[in-house]
Order: C-alpha cells, then structure tokens, then sequence
C-alpha cells in the first residue's frame, strides 16, 4: 500500500475492483517483446528497460511497496495497478514506434484487450492516468540518454595493425568501422557511469591463458570443425538466434508465474532484469572499445604474428557463426546474461526450476533447472560459435555479475515501514 493514512488504505481497499486477469505486467512484457523485436540487441534492452521502469514507476506509485525510481508521480487513492500498467506499457511503446501505423494499431488493439477486462469506474481511469504520467516522465529521462544515431554513427576503425588489436571481419558494414561504439556514451540506467564496471585488461598474448583459450576457440569454434559435438552446436545456433533481452525475460516470466508473485513484486523485478541487462550492454561497450582486442577469427589467421610461438595459425578459420562487428573482449552476451542472471538469482533463487526456452526460428527447444546451466551454455555457444575466447566469456561474466548485484543491491528496494 502507499504510504498515506491507514484510514484513506482502508478505504482505497474498498472501492478498488478485482484484478484483471493474473498478470498485466507479464501479458506487457510478452507484448513489449514483440514489439521490439526489429530493432538491433542493443536498442532492443533499452526499450525494455524503458518500458518497465514507467510500468514500475506506475504501479509503485499506487501501492508504495518499494523505492521508486524517480518519486515524482502522484496518485489517487484507489487507483487501479493493472490499468496503470496497460497505459504505461502502452504509451511508451506506441511513442517510440508511433512511425508504424500497423504496430500502432496492435499495440491500440492489446491496449483495449488488455484495459477491458477492468471494470469502468474512477479507479480505471486513475490507474490510466498514472500509467500515461510515468510513462511520460521516463520517456522524458532518456529523451537525450546518447542513444540516437545509427550503429554507425561514431565510426571506429582499426587503431593499428598490430597483433592484439581489433581489426575489421568480413561481416563489417562498408563504412569500414566498428558498429555501436556511440554505445558506451548511453546513459545508464542504475549504474553511476559506462566505466564503473569496466573489466581489467585481457590476458597477454604470449601468456598460457590466451594460448589455452586460443586452441579451444580454434579447434571448436572453425566452421568446419569436426570435433565440436551436436548439442555445442545446437547451443552456438540457438543463443546467436536469442539474444540477452530475448533469454531472460521469458525466464523471469516462468518463474514469476511459477512463485505466484504480485503485481507490484513483478513490476519491480522486471524493472530490475531490464534495467540490468540495458547497463551491462552499456557497460560492455564501453570496456570492448577501450581494449578494443581482436577476435578470434582474426588472431587465428594472424596468429604467425603474435610473439607466442605456441600458437599455430590457421589462415582458413571461419568461425561457425557470424562475427560480430565489433571488439571481441568482454562478451556482451556475458556480461548481459550474468547481469540478468544475478537480479533473476537474487529474486527467484538459483536453482529448483523448470525453464523452457524457444527458438521459433531454428524449431529448437532448450531445458533447464539451473540458472547457471543457461549461463554455462551461453559461454558454450560463444566459444564453440568460434566468435570469443573464453577469457572473454570469463570477463564478461564477472562484469555482469558485478552489475547485477551493484543494480539490485541499490535500486528499487521494499520500503521499511
């Protein structure tokens, strides 16, 4: 409850209708998802981060169960937490896909579906008129968060030649640069700055850890290796098809579901999830960038030229999966996964559960009782995809999982009456 007069919670308990349906903010979520699903992985978290921060600052400010993230929305006494959540969902996404007339109308069409099964009276249109506020407030917050361009904005070519640095793949764009180095100027969400997470130096070229990595990536990461076994690449095709913000959210939705949680426990933990994930992509961009250390497919066929005798180059090494155009050290997936994974962890528990996840695309399906299990297969698919070092996948983890513990340790916390 808000923390007004027991007198006024009493009396808001009262005239308050019956819930919806058992989850909006899940329902929004499924719809959020979708809804994004165009854009590239990095615009994709910062739309869910978005939409679930109006969705909690909705709800929050109607049941007053948790710190809010801005304190600045008011509401009426009775007002409605589902209706909030439709109209703050709904009003973020239609503001940023407002261009698309047929995604506008889905999105009008969910609205309504979703705004019906509320009983008409003041509470509805209160909770509505919350939800558009936060959403307002939010979209507002990260109106010049550095975000804007294209993810060739800010070019950045190769600094040099030399072995170690980052060089360009044949999946580059024409321009001849890096993709999303504009990235880690974005706002954070939670975190103080892109740098506060920033990982330390990856390992030396001539030391033991880079040649151990370099070996594995290069006998189970070539396209046409015939040592990496069925399930690895099953697992390196499904986790290129579903990225971070495509991975936990249906994990989270599944463990909400299966612990029953409230409205108001799940607008925060969502909020949280995305909030994290959208800061460790920030965040990795920033340390990628500021290494800027070559790929794998790169030092592999350079490798004659890298001081370390041990390693043996292979001038045909195409890895299994695409290279992403841009540095290899830490992993993004990594370091958004482990992000993900610690707010999830934090909440729901680490292990005990029955996870589904799909892969439309590929008619693939993954299960797991483990959240590490996911997070194990992830840095797998990374490695045997023949596009990182595990050293990056190393890194990577424990950036993630200093910004998931930084995000759900200082943001969004139950209030103490």
């Amino acid at each position: 409850m808000s923390r007004m007069s027991t007198v006024v919670a009493v009396v808001g308990l009262l005239i308050s209708p019956p819930s919806a349906r058992p989850d909006v903010v899940l329902e929004w979520n499924a719809i959020m998802l979708t809804t994004v699903a165009g854009q590239n992985p990095f615009a994709q978290t910062r739309l869910a981060a978005i939409t679930h921060v109006a969705i909690f600052e909705a709800v929050n400010a109607i049941t007053g169960d948790y710190e809010p993230y801005l304190g600045t929305i008011a509401a009426p006494p009775g007002a409605s937490p589902e209706a909030a959540v439709i109209a703050a969902a709904h009003t973020v996404l239609v503001h940023y896909f407002s261009s698309n007339e047929a995604l506008t109308q889905m999105l009008n069409a969910f609205r309504d579906n979703s705004l019906a099964a509320i009983p008409d009276g003041p509470w509805k249109a209160d909770g509505i008129a919350v939800g558009q506020a936060a959403a307002a407030a939010i979209i507002a917050l990260r109106a010049n968060d550095g975000s804007g361009g294209s993810p060739t904005t800010e070019p950045f070519p190769p600094r040099s030649s030399n072995p170690g640095e980052w060089q360009l793949t044949p999946t580059c764009p024409p321009s001849g640069s890096g993709v999303f180095f504009h990235w880690r100027n974005v706002t954070p969400f939670a975190l103080e700055s892109s740098s506060q997470f920033r990982s330390g130096p990856p390992p030396a070229l001539t030391s033991a850890k880079y040649t151990k990595d370099y070996d594995e990536v290069k006998m189970v990461g070539d396209v046409d290796s015939i040592v990496r076994p069925p399930d690895r690449a099953d697992v390196a095709r499904f986790y290129n098809a579903l990225l971070a913000v495509t991975v936990w959210n249906p994990v989270a939705r599944q463990l909400a579901i299966a612990h029953g949680n409230s409205l108001a426990e799940n607008a925060r933990a969502f909020a949280l999830i995305n909030m994290a994930l959208s800061d460790a992509l920030v965040t990795v961009m920033e340390t990628k960038y500021f290494y800027a250390f070559w790929r794998p497919e790169t030092a592999i066929r350079a490798a004659d030229a890298d001081a370390n005798p041990k390693t043996v180059p292979n001038i045909d090494f195409t890895p299994f999966i695409p290279t992403p155009c841009f540095p290899s050290y830490p992993s993004a997936h990594a370091t958004a996964s482990y992000a993900a994974r610690r707010v999830i962890q934090e909440i729901w528990g680490a292990g005990g559960h029955s996870i589904e996840l799909i892969a439309p695309t590929l008619d693939l399906a993954l299960y797991y009782t483990r959240l590490k299990e996911i997070t194990d297969d992830i840095d797998d698919a990374r490695v045997y995809g023949g596009i990182h070092f595990r050293f990056d996948q190393e890194a990577g983890a424990r950036q993630g999982w200093g910004i998931g513990a930084y995000v759900s340790g200082n943001h969004l916390r139950p209030v103490q009456f």
